[in-house]
């Protein structure tokens, strides 16, 4: 459904000049500095899989989703979205697509969502039947019936960002960009908009593509994700394999028995690695993979265990690490 092949989509920035003579200059002549924000890349996504866009802030990863939308135009390399060029915008294209930004809105303000709704209609096309039929799954999935001839402006943010989920989805897309829909969202919030995407993906099979900063969106709702920093892919594949790759350490969890333990030194724990934790009713360890039975058995010999668990790194931890390691071995 998504192919591309060589992306790349690159700025132009000029370069202040130093001191007045460099100012005045640069009235005349300015010095332009390429800017690679998307550089080269390669994507296939298929029809019903949620594809996890993870990378910090200026990675590419909106530019990514602009260019795959239709919104801008690349410099070089070529896309096809249900086999048609995005940035040609033909109306059959732009149809079957949805594009779902948690920091931009497209209903009216001031207007209830209900009256948005009437004009998505419109825009669309969409049968009287089969708009009915939709507008009432939708608001029934995501509980804002009640709220439907209330003001935009009116509504709680999770409401109102529920009520820009059925505006994008009413046409029922086959495609679907979800650029930070859960963003300044509380978690209840977010885990209602997780659990609808999750149903709707199961109902209708689109091919969707969510960046998020939070990773508890790309657990929950991604198996597979592209890593992107400066414009390239640094890793494409299952969210599984992210910690089997990256891993290298694991977190040990003791939950004592006894309030009054006597904790061994700090000086002891820090040995075996990074003391997370260190109180009367718990201990927590996060050490190299290598020194996980040396520092399971001291725990065990030392402390009044009522329960030990190993579990793995938090996958945000893992991928942190991978974007502060590339910056301290980049050139």
């Amino acid at each position: 459904m998504i192919r591309v092949r060589n992306l790349q989509k690159t700025y132009y920035v000029h370069k202040k000049a130093p001191g007045l003579m460099g100012s005045v200059r640069s009235l005349f002549k300015r010095e332009r500095i390429a800017k690679h924000a998307v550089s080269g890349v390669d994507l296939d996504v298929g029809e019903g899989e949620i594809l996890g866009l993870v990378g910090p802030n200026g990675a590419g990863k909106t530019t990514l989703v602009k260019m795959l939308a239709g919104i801008i135009h690349p410099t070089a390399g070529e896309a096809t979205v249900l086999g048609h060029t995005p940035w040609q915008r033909d109306n059959e294209f732009r149809r079957q697509i949805a594009l779902i930004m948690g920091q931009k809105a497209q209903l009216w303000w001031d207007l209830p969502a209900a009256d948005g709704f009437l004009l998505l209609k419109e825009i669309y096309k969409i049968p009287d039947a089969r708009y009915r039929k939709n507008l009432a799954y939708l608001a029934e999935v995501l509980d804002v019936e009640e709220h439907l001839n209330v003001q935009v402006r009116r509504l709680s943010l999770g409401e109102r960002m529920k009520m820009e989920l059925i505006a994008a989805l009413l046409h029922e897309p086959r495609v679907v960009f979800l650029d930070e829909p859960t963003i300044g969202l509380d978690l209840t919030a977010q885990r209602a908009i997780r659990e609808f995407l999750l149903a709707y993906r199961e109902e209708h099979r689109p091919a969707m593509i969510l960046t998020s900063h939070y990773m508890e969106d790309i657990e929950r709702l991604c198996k597979r994700i592209v890593i992107i920093d400066d414009g390239g892919f640094i890793y494409d594949g299952p969210l599984e394999d992210v910690a089997r790759t990256y891993a290298i350490q694991k977190v040990i969890t003791v939950h004592l028995s006894d309030g009054a333990a006597i904790l061994p030194e700090p000086s002891e724990l820090e040995r075996f690695g990074q003391v997370m934790e260190a109180g009367e009713n718990e201990v927590r360890l996060c050490v190299d993979r290598a020194k996980v039975a040396d520092a399971s058995a001291f725990l065990l010999a030392r402390l009044p265990v009522a329960d030990l668990s190993i579990d793995e790194e938090d996958i945000g931890t893992i991928i942190e690490r991978i974007f502060r390691e590339r910056r301290v071995h980049a050139p």
